[in-house]
């Protein structure tokens, strides 16, 4: 009996091996990405930090890219935040104007490209996933806790518009995750079910649409090839809402243009979002023990999302008002659109409140 256990034992021990060899070797022979080492953002060069480009990978093997901002003369175990979004964007456009803005308040902060997306890994490009993508910020947490630099007990996330949504679902995974913003967010799995403003909310509506999607799968699987839906529309059809005007004089503008963005350019594959029909992002929001703070303009067409989001965490619906309950807030600005929050051209962004929020957070 002893032997037959010792030699269980060793069969085990020996897997055991294999297995994190096997692990070790898959991480090693990793796709090497192309990063691009001038700068090439849509905003200016900050002179209080450092900017390097590090790259780290999720579980599923798909390696990310990342602009990595610290503050200058920074000393000992910093606390740190890790920002993407928004949704078809890259980190060259607003996750790396927050992360910048986020160091110059002392942070240690990553804006990092979604799978699929950008300077990151993973094929085919320009897909999207609920799982995948909430997966990334847990992967940014994980190559930021691993940081000399860093104090892993003090790691927060930003997400903005449609990255928004995943960090609240990452923050309801994860409790590493001290503290969230969401900025100008968006739920991408309730517009995908729902439509804009519930215009789609309908079983009908949705078989419809898995209908069109299932016939595009197929014509893709013949072509061998993937058709894009399509960026921001461009030109500008003059009877356009004024929320895709809004969109267009950020993604198709020099004030926002970038060549590796989505929006910028054709856009996600057709079928490439596809997962977010049936899997809603939100529905263990109210779980969030750690603290969130909802940040989103008045005059946004997009602010229903926030207060949704707020109404699941706490079971208050704000009703457009600025609240707090318990550690969770949402702060409305007055005026303000949902591009807006894309960058400074408008000068709404609020980044003392963010650090404000993090410095009471991340202690």
């Amino acid at each position: 009996m002893k032997k037959a256990l010792t030699i269980a034992a060793i069969a085990l021990m020996l897997t055991a091996c294999t297995q994190k060899e096997s692990i070790n070797q898959n991480e090693n022979q990793m796709t090497t990405l192309k990063l691009t080492q001038e700068w090439d953002k849509k905003f200016p060069k900050s002179d209080k930090v450092k900017h390097q480009k590090v790259t780290f990978h999720n579980r599923y093997g798909i390696e990310l890219a990342a602009d990595m901002y610290t503050p200058k003369g920074a000393a000992g175990k910093l606390p740190a935040i890790a920002v993407s979004g928004p949704f078809g964007a890259v980190k060259e456009q607003s996750s790396g104007l927050y992360a910048q803005h986020m160091a110059e308040q002392g942070f240690l902060a990553i804006a990092f490209d979604p799978s699929f997306t950008g300077e990151s890994g993973g094929e085919p490009r320009r897909m999207a996933s609920p799982d995948i993508n909430t997966e990334d910020f847990l992967a940014a947490v994980d190559f930021l806790s691993d940081l000399d630099n860093v104090d892993p007990e003090r790691i927060g996330i930003i997400g903005i518009c449609g990255f928004g949504g995943m960090a609240v679902n990452a923050a309801a995974i994860d409790p590493r995750i001290k503290a969230t913003v969401a900025a100008t967010m968006y739920d991408m799995s309730k517009i995908a079910a729902e439509g804009y403003f519930g215009s789609a909310n309908s079983p009908e509506a949705r078989m419809e649409q898995r209908r069109a999607v299932a016939v595009q799968r197929t014509e893709d699987y013949k072509n061998g090839t993937y058709k894009r839906a399509g960026g921001v529309v461009d030109p500008l059809p003059e009877d356009a809402p004024w929320f895709v005007k809004d969109y267009h004089a950020y993604y198709k503008c020099p004030r926002g243009y970038h060549e590796r963005s989505g929006n910028s350019t054709d856009g996600w594959n057709i079928v490439g979002t596809q997962s977010f029909l049936n899997q809603p992002l939100l529905c263990w929001a109210h779980e969030i023990e750690n603290p969130v703070l909802l940040v989103h303009g008045e005059k946004a067409h997009s602010r229903y999302f926030s207060e949704y989001a707020f109404e699941r965490m706490t079971g208050t619906n704000p009703d457009g008002n600025s609240m707090t309950v318990d550690n969770k807030e949402i702060m409305i600005i007055p005026g303000a659109s949902h591009v807006d929050l894309y960058d400074d051209e408008a000068g709404v962004v609020p980044y003392d409140k963010m650090a404000a929020f993090f410095n009471e957070n991340l202690k």
